[in-house]
């Protein structure tokens, strides 16, 4: 059996992943600055031409702003940011802290509604094909986070405005983690069932206002649930 061929892992990629790390454990909080290029490139033990190529790249997404003649300046991310932020924070962060996945929950519930609304609008049949099967899904944590994250995938494809898909490819690496903890409650599960029985019928009435009211219920629902299942 041959193996899987992987690209190495470039050091730049080593060296912002230990960067955005440092910055959100409190290494080097918004409003200081980093430590001189030399010092930090030997810290990090790589070349400056190296580390002053990560640090372009992270002031491009919010994080650094680099002073002429000055140390650079750790931003507020949560400013400054932007969708790039949440993919960093994300692929640097060897545990995602939870209340990061409950910010992440309160945006797709005003997100979720809008593009389900959308995608029974503009194809109720095709939103129709993506629930068939949901009586056959095994009552199992992993087969529903799966499940669960696949649908979000087609109906934001089904969706006009492809704004929605770049949103939520920016947390995806996270959804199926999170899914994963949610689902191994069953009540959860069940609740979910219900909810893609209730999609179904709103796709096949072509009732886009319905499917959208359904929607916003079950996300309210489904914050209240991980709420109260983190605590």
């Amino acid at each position: 059996m041959e193996e899987e061929f992987k690209l190495p892992i470039r050091s730049s990629d080593l060296v912002e992943n230990k960067l955005i790390r440092a910055v959100l454990l409190g290494e080097y909080p918004p409003g200081s600055e980093l430590p001189p290029e030399r010092d930090l490139a030997a810290k990090l033990g790589v070349g400056r031409p190296t580390l002053r190529e990560v640090i372009q790249r992270l002031e491009r997404d919010g994080w650094f702003t680099v002073r002429k003649g000055q140390h650079t300046l750790v931003n507020d991310f949560w400013r400054e940011g932007n969708l790039n932020t949440l993919v960093n924070i994300v692929q640097s962060s060897e545990e995602v802290p939870e209340d990061f996945i409950i910010n992440l929950l309160e945006v797709r519930s005003v997100l979720a509604p809008a593009y389900v609304k959308d995608a029974v609008h503009c194809c109720p049949a095709k939103v129709v094909a993506t629930l068939t099967e949901i009586d056959e899904l095994k009552d199992v944590a992993e087969v529903f986070a799966l499940f669960d994250w696949q649908l979000q995938i087609k109906l934001v494809n089904l969706a006009k405005n492809p704004i929605y898909r770049l949103m939520l490819n920016s947390f995806g690496a996270i959804y199926v983690q999170a899914a994963r903890r949610y689902f191994m409650v069953s009540e959860n599960r069940q609740l979910s069932l219900q909810f893609y029985q209730d999609l179904l019928a709103t796709a096949m009435a072509s009732d886009p206002q319905g499917a959208e009211t359904v929607t916003k219920e079950v996300m309210k629902a489904v914050l209240r649930c991980y709420k109260n299942q983190v605590k």
